[in-house]
């Protein structure tokens, strides 16, 4: 099973995370792929009026980066959700930089699967999301 883990298998305790500064285009972006059009992304005055107070960037947009640090840096390539438990506790803006963290809770023996705590985190040190996700790594080619 080794030879599936692409940066050798997952330790209890190991941590990665990834940041990424959201703006204008990303929300654009993810408009155009989910058809999420809901006015506090876009409309200044309705985000204005909301208990926000201000634009706020789609839930997809924030938990992306923990794809992110999944699919590139821990458990690493081939590594798909499976199951994920998010809570969004506060929003994300455009202009943030958001750091996805995963860290490793359990790392099954028997097949490529692991469990992470999961975070994302505004630069203000506001947490934006929390929770779990449990992951699937496939051996991947080459």
């Amino acid at each position: 099973m080794s030879d599936v883990w692409p940066n050798g298998k997952p330790q209890v305790g190991e941590t990665a995370e990834m940041s990424r500064t959201i703006g204008p285009t990303d929300i654009r972006l993810f408009t155009e792929i989910s058809g999420d059009r809901n006015p506090l992304h876009y409309d200044v005055e309705a985000a204005e009026s909301s208990q926000f107070g201000e634009i706020v960037v789609q839930g997809g947009v924030t938990s992306a980066v923990l794809n992110a640090v999944v699919a590139e840096k821990l458990p690493g390539p081939g590594t798909v959700f499976l199951n994920v438990n998010w809570n969004f506790t506060a929003p994300a803006r455009p202009g943030d930089t958001l750091t996805g963290r995963v860290h490793v809770d359990e790392v099954r023996d028997d097949k490529p699967i692991t469990k992470l705590t999961t975070t994302v985190t505004r630069d203000d040190g506001t947490t934006v999301l929390e929770g779990t996700a449990v992951c699937y790594t496939m051996a991947m080619p080459g």
